[in-house]
C-alpha cells in the first residue's frame, strides 16, 4: 500500500503549503516577485496586497490591477493569492467580487485580515464562495488572519472551518490591540519570542492549525536588511512554535525563509530509510538503529519527504519512489 492510503486511514492528511508566502502591494513589487517566483519555481507562494501593504485612495483600481496580473501568463504555477480588506472595511465586499470575477480559477487562495472571530470569519467564506462560484471556482481556500482578540479567542472555531487551509499571525495588529499594554520590542526579535502574551498567542495559533490539519503561517520580520536576522526568525518559528510556513515582505527574505523550513538531508535520508523498510515490512513496526518505530512515528517522517519535495529538495530515489502516487495502470482493465 502506499503510504498516503496507509497511514492516514480514514483521516484528512494534514495540509501541507510551501514555507514561505511572499507578500507584495505595489505593481513594481508584484511584478518582481512573479519574476522571481518564474526564476526559482513554485518554491514560494506570492500574496498580492489589497490592504496594509497597498496604497490607499485607489482601492478599486488597485483589485483590478491585482486580477488581472493572477489572470495572466506571467502567474505560471497558479500560486499567487490574494490578502483583501477586512470584513468591516467598505472596500472588502468589491476587492472579492472584482478579483473572483476576473481571476477565481487560477488564484491559489483568498487571505482575510483582522477578522473578529469565527463570526466574521464564516461571513467572509459565504460573500467568497458567492463570488467565486459565479465564476465557476468551488471551495476556493481560504487564509484568515489571526491579529485580534476574537479571532485568538476562536482559533480552534476558525481552523475547523473547512474551506480554511491556513492560519497566519499578524504579530503587529495583535501588540497594537494592546494599545501600549504590549512594548513595540514584542513586534521583533527578541521580544516576539519571549514575551509571555505574544508567545501565548503564537502558540495558539500553532496548535490549532495542527488539531485540525491546517498551516500555521509565523508572521514577518521587519528587519528587510539583515538576512540572518530573518533566518534565525525562521528557526525559531520552526523549530520552538511549530509553524511550517512564514511571511516574506522584501525578496531578500525568501530563501532564508526557505532554507530554513526546508529539512536536512540528514533527516530526508533517515525518512527514506525508515519509510522504505516500513514499506517492505507492510507498515508493521520495525527497529533500526537500536530505535522503535511504527505508524505513529511513519507519519512523522512521511511529512519531513513531503516538506523536502516542496522545498525543491533533491531526493534519493527511494523517497521520489515512496512520494510518486500508486501505479493503478495494471489494474484499471
Amino acid at each position: 500500500m502506499h503510504p498516503s492510503e496507509v497511514l492516514f486511514q480514514g483521516k484528512r492528511q494534514p495540509l501541507l503549503l510551501a514555507a514561505c508566502d511572499h507578500y507584495a502591494g505595489s505593481e513594481k513589487l508584484m511584478r518582481k516577485s512573479i519574476a522571481l517566483q518564474q526564476e526559482l519555481g513554485p518554491l514560494f507562494d506570492i500574496t498580492f496586497d489589497c490592504e496594509d501593504g497597498a496604497s490607499a485612495g485607489n482601492e478599486e483600481v488597485h483589485a483590478q490591477l491585482v486580477a488581472g496580473l493572477i489572470a495572466s501568463d506571467a502567474n505560471a504555477f497558479n500560486r499567487i493569492g490574494v490578502r483583501v480588506h477586512d470584513v468591516d472595511s467598505p472596500f472588502f465586499a468589491r476587492d472579492v467580487e472584482i478579483i473572483c470575477a476576473a481571476a477565481a480559477q487560477r488564484l491559489a487562495y483568498i487571505a482575510v485580515p483582522k477578522v473578529g472571530g469565527v463570526q466574521d470569519a464564516m461571513l467572509a467564506i459565504d460573500l467568497i464562495n458567492l463570488h467565486a462560484k459565479r465564476a465557476g471556482r468551488d471551495n476556493l481556500p481560504v487564509h484568515i488572519l489571526i491579529e485580534t482578540h476574537g479571532a485568538l479567542h476562536d482559533a480552534y472555531a476558525i481552523a475547523a472551518l473547512p474551506q480554511v487551509e491556513c492560519l497566519s499571525f499578524g504579530i503587529m495588529d495583535f501588540v497594537s490591540s494592546h494599545y501600549g499594554a504590549v512594548p513595540a520590542a514584542a513586534m521583533r526579535t527578541p521580544g516576539q519570542f519571549t514575551h509571555p502574551l505574544v508567545v501565548r498567542a503564537k502558540l495558539e495559533v500553532a496548535s490549532a492549525c495542527h488539531a485540525h490539519g491546517k498551516v500555521a503561517s509565523h508572521n514577518v520580520t521587519t528587519d528587510v536588511r539583515d538576512s540572518a536576522v530573518v533566518a534565525n526568525d525562521a528557526q525559531r518559528a520552526t523549530a520552538e512554535f511549530g509553524y511550517t510556513r512564514m511571511w516574506s515582505i522584501h525578496p531578500d527574505q525568501i530563501k532564508p525563509i526557505i532554507k530554513a523550513f526546508t529539512p536536512r538531508l540528514s533527516e530526508v535520508n533517515e525518512a527514506t530509510n525508515i519509510l522504505t523498510e516500513a514499506q517492505r515490512a507492510h507498515w508493521g513496526p520495525i527497529a533500526q538503529n537500536g530505535r522503535l518505530h511504527d505508524r505513529a512515528s511513519y507519519r512523522y517522517y512521511w511529512t519531513v519527504l513531503q516538506r523536502a519535495r516542496l522545498a525543491g529538495l533533491g531526493l534519493p530515489e527511494a523517497a521520489v519512489a515512496l512520494l510518486n502516487p500508486p501505479d493503478t495502470s495494471s489494474t484499471e482493465n
